[in-house]
């Protein structure tokens, strides 16, 4: 394919829009440069590493306004160890599921699969549209994502009794924020497990996984993992343990700490949950704002209530090859602004974290019309 050259004063000062992995600061890579000497290939039980991972467990409550009594863990293997550790760890007897994408399907093929649970309950939508949960006898855990990466549609969230006590009969609200945690105001006290991972809003390498929970969440883990068989990796029992010591099970990945501390920093100190949800919001407004003044183009979630403020998706038309205009601007260094490989869509995906300026956002749409006018 011959390259469309788009004039550097049209191009974003940085190109970086995926989706997760998401555009890490220069800082955040300086700080590992800074720290070889200190932290990386040392112990991940002695005070340094410790330290560090008491200073993302400090900044992730600080960002996320966590409420008294509630405690922020983590663990190796990401989102979907996960999922897969809270099959064994939360679900007493069945799960629901609204699932609404790629993802939150995923965390439900876990549950409905476990030899030791019931058939979960998974109430889906078409991609594109918002699922929910709703009360149903027998459950003890209804989860949903957030935002679902794959789709761009974002959830409210909300205990599913409502009664907002945590009590819910013995049920539990699981809530994925893999893609969205940090990036829009959230009431911790409608959820029991607020679980992500650090390579979306907060920049850093996949690989770990956070959870924020409340005291009913800790009290099922302690329940659970004594009356049921759970592989040591996948036990949050040992990840309560060894959170509260500011370690993990296993080494972690110190690197990724690292650039993790750096970017709860850089938003801490720019004001916060407040702060980065008015400047994802904002990109949100440019792009969907864009998309609509466009013949050509369009928000793919219909309802704006549902468009995720932190992954924009935008359908073209027929007559618009998506899949060459990516191409381009990829060739002209704008990366990553593909369509969730499933979906199978003529679409743009766009990452609109905290790190991405709103401005790039705009110079982004500006190249897009530039290569949809010389494409034709």
């Amino acid at each position: 394919m011959e390259t469309v050259p788009i004039a550097p004063d049209l191009l974003p000062a940085d190109g970086r829009f995926g989706s997760g992995p998401s555009k890490v600061r220069p800082a955040q890579a300086d700080m590992v440069s800074a720290l070889g000497r200190t932290v990386l290939g040392t112990s991940h039980r002695q005070a340094p590493v410790r330290s560090l991972v008491g200073r993302v467990r400090e900044g992730i409550a600080a960002l996320l306004e966590v409420p008294d009594g509630y405690e922020v863990i983590l663990g190796n293997g990401g989102a979907v160890a996960f999922w897969d550790a809270a099959a064994f760890c939360l679900v007493r007897e069945r799960a629901q599921h609204a699932a609404f994408g790629e993802f939150g399907q995923k965390f439900a093929a876990s549950t409905d699969g476990a030899p030791f649970l019931a058939p979960s309950d998974i109430r889906a939508a078409p991609p594109g549209e918002l699922a929910r949960c709703a009360p149903a006898e027998g459950v003890d855990v209804y989860a949903y994502p957030h935002n679902e990466t794959s789709t761009g549609v974002v959830s409210p969230v909300s205990r599913v009794d409502g009664d907002g006590d945590g009590d819910g009969d013995g049920a539990l609200t699981v809530v994925d924020a893999t893609s969205i945690a940090g990036a829009q105001r959230v009431d911790l006290t409608q959820t029991d497990v607020y679980y992500f991972a650090p390579q979306k809003v907060l920049a850093s390498d996949g690989g770990l996984w956070l959870a924020v929970v409340s005291p009913a969440a800790l009290e099922r883990i302690a329940e659970v993992t004594a009356s049921r068989w759970v592989p040591e990796f996948l036990n949050l029992a040992p990840a309560v343990e060894n959170s509260r010591k500011n370690q993990t099970l296993n080494t972690p990945a110190v690197a990724t700490l690292v650039m993790l501390a750096e970017q709860l920093d850089w938003l801490n100190e720019r004001g916060g949950l407040a702060w980065a949800s008015d400047r994802s919001a904002s990109s949100a407004d440019i792009l969907y704002g864009w998309a609509q003044r466009r013949e050509w183009a369009k928000p793919f979630v219909a309802d704006p209530a549902h468009r995720s403020p932190v992954v924009g998706t935008v359908d073209l038309a027929e007559s618009v090859d998506a899949a060459a205009v990516s191409a381009q601007l990829r060739q002209n260094g704008i990366v990553d602004t593909e369509p969730y490989r499933k979906l199978g869509r003529n679409q743009l995906r766009v990452g609109m974290y905290p790190a991405v300026d709103p401005e790039d956002v705009r110079a982004l749409t500006e190249c897009v019309d530039y290569l949809v006018e010389r494409l034709a």
